[in-house]
């Protein structure tokens, strides 16, 4: 009964990506004439290897179905610019997969990171944050923290340093002694 309930929902996990594929649905009819208008798969290597200097294995598991979707998603989520520039795009990448334990996922972000400007001093800051936010994370949910309170505290402490923030900038505007 799952089976026919999940039926047309094809969860694919690939170079750190996630897609989800709605086939055997009323999308299958404009797959299928994607499929005949896209990219052969040799066509497709060869943009992979012209970008990379090769082609990585867990592109060649990817089926002739997704592969050139997969690609296109991989440049655009993991090497195009964007707003968040690619350096802090990696970092972020670096957290989820640390916290993940994905040993895949965390390599490859770090690599790139290193390959768009972090430093090994950013790349120990970003993983300590993220152990920083897990171990909060884990307390606080663990202790049961009551949720509206908490948001309340949250949007109090928030205000505040909002506050306190624009009167510091205020004092430093104002000449010393003066008006």
């Amino acid at each position: 009964m799952l089976k026919s309930k999940l039926k047309g929902l094809t969860v694919i996990l690939a170079g750190g990506s996630l897609l989800l594929s709605l086939a055997e649905s009323g999308f299958a009819q404009e797959s299928a004439s994607r499929e005949s208008m896209g990219k052969t798969r040799a066509a497709i290597y060869a943009e992979i290897e012209s970008t990379l200097g090769i082609v990585p294995s867990f592109f060649k598991m990817v089926p002739d179905t997704t592969l050139e979707l997969e690609w296109e998603l991989m440049k655009r989520v993991q090497m195009e610019p964007g707003p968040i520039p690619n350096k802090y795009r990696e970092l972020i990448g670096l957290s989820v997969s640390a916290a993940t334990r994905c040993e895949y996922c965390t390599f490859f972000h770090t690599e790139f990171a290193r390959l768009n400007g972090a430093t090994e001093a950013e790349i120990e800051d970003a993983l300590h944050y993220t152990k920083s936010t897990m171990g909060w994370s884990t307390y606080i949910n663990g202790t049961q923290v009551d949720l509206d309170s908490f948001k309340r505290e949250v949007r109090t402490i928030v205000e505040y340093l909002t506050k306190k923030t624009a009167a510091e900038q205020e004092a430093v505007k104002k000449p010393a002694g003066g008006k």
